[in-house]
Parts: structure tokens; C-alpha cells; sequence
């Protein structure tokens, strides 16, 4: 899978280049294309920017010097846009899985005040949010799209590593506690269902861990559970 990435900071993605998602990039099995919007200013300084038409605080990202960004990725008008965006639908794990079927994303950051809306209606296929709240920019709820994305393409991981954690089971249940060595630490033991071998009873009681787990954190998620 593919990930192109406008940005005016590409340094910043040296981030999510380790742990699963590091491993996911020497194995090709991702690819994370980084596109330095800056790099189109028409402008000897490099300027990417200028004032708002009607005034207001800040700086507007040109849309020309996007438009060119955006027309630089091979076959760009067959691959589907996202805008990184605080009014966009916020990111969860349905979206996630859905995305990671697309062999080609585009990732389209903003910085300043944003971006001038005739390139956003032009290109733009789709706007995300990771949460309602305001950063100030694109790259970081970018990261986490790739991060969250990757998790689904085929190889990444295990198919089993996805089907019973959070959000992703189909009760719409919390993961349930997880344990490992040492059995015993600060004077806690592990639960001692977990190490009977009884595998019927470990998988009741882990039901009923997740149904607590969600009780106590996330007593919203019972709504909507099954």
C-alpha cells in the first residue's frame, strides 16, 4: 500500500518509520511517498503562504502551490484524497479497515489557517479527523492514519492480532487485560484462570474482562454493543 504524503514538513515522518510500521516498509509491503509542498512555490523565498482575503489572523496556504504538489504524484487523479482536517469524520477503526483496501492514498496535511477552499472542492475526496481538537497541523493525525491503516494491510500483522482487541471485535467491546512473566510482581499475581490450561474457561473469562473493561472505561461503547 501506498501512502503519498503532502506536506511542508516531511522531516517530521521519520517518526513513523520504526517498530511495526518500520518493519512494514523494509518488508514492501508498505510506502510511505513524501511530497514537500514547498518544493512547488513559485516564490524565490519558498513562500507557500498569504493573507486571507477578508482579513482575520494568520496565514492560507496557496492553492496553486498544492494543485502542483498534488499533480506531481504519478497517476494522482486515480488515487483517493484525504484532508487531514478538525471538521472532517473522526478516525476509528471501521475507517481504518476500510481505508487499508485502497491500494493509494493521498495525505494531505494543512499548516497555518489551513488551505484555500477551491483546491480542497477540486481534489479532495474525503476529510479526517483524529478528534475534536485543534493541532496545529496535518502531520501528526496524518502519522496516526498511517500508523492505524497500516495495521489492516495484509501482512502487516497476524490476522488474530486484529480480531480481538479494542474497537475491532464484533461485540464492540474493550480488549479484555492482558498478562505475561513474570506470575508473580509487587505482590500480584497473574489471574489464575490464565495459567489452568482450561481454554474454555479461559474464554469465558475473557469475555467477562471485556465486558467489565468496558463498563468501567467506556460505559458509551454498551449502546452499541451486540
Amino acid at each position: 500500500m501506498n501512502f503519498n504524503v503532502l506536506t511542508l514538513f516531511p522531516e517530521m515522518f521519520d517518526a513513523v518509520k520504526y517498530s511495526i510500521v518500520g518493519r512494514a516498509i523494509e518488508n514492501n509491503l508498505i510506502n510511505i511517498n513524501l511530497i514537500n509542498v514547498r518544493d512547488f512555490s513559485k516564490d524565490k523565498h519558498k513562500h507557500v503562504d498569504d493573507t486571507p482575503y477578508g482579513g482575520g489572523a494568520g496565514m492560507v496556504i496557496r492553492p496553486d502551490v498544492v494543485y502542483d504538489a498534488y499533480k506531481s504524484i504519478k497517476n494522482y487523479e486515480k488515487k483517493k484524497v484525504i484532508y487531514l482536517s478538525p471538521k472532517g469524520q473522526v478516525l476509528n477503526q471501521k475507517k481504518a479497515e476500510q481505508l487499508a483496501k485502497e491500494k493509494d492514498l493521498i495525505l494531505l496535511c494543512g499548516h497555518y489557517e489551513g488551505i484555500d477552499e477551491r483546491v480542497l472542492e477540486k481534489i479532495v475526496d474525503e476529510e479526517i479527523s483524529i478528534g475534536n481538537y485543534v493541532l496545529t497541523g496535518g502531520e501528526l493525525p496524518a502519522m496516526v492514519l498511517i500508523d492505524s491503516v497500516s495495521r489492516y494491510v495484509e501482512g502487516v500483522l497476524s490476522e488474530d492480532s486484529t480480531k480481538e482487541e479494542s474497537f475491532s471485535n464484533e461485540t464492540n467491546l474493550l480488549e479484555y487485560p492482558q498478562y505475561t512473566r513474570p506470575a508473580l510482581f509487587e505482590g500480584m499475581e497473574v489471574p489464575e484462570v490464565l495459567t489452568s490450561g482450561n481454554h474454555q474457561e479461559i474464554e469465558k473469562w475473557r469475555k467477562e474482562q471485556a465486558l467489565a473493561e468496558t463498563k468501567k472505561k467506556r460505559p458509551d461503547l454498551l449502546k452499541k454493543c451486540k
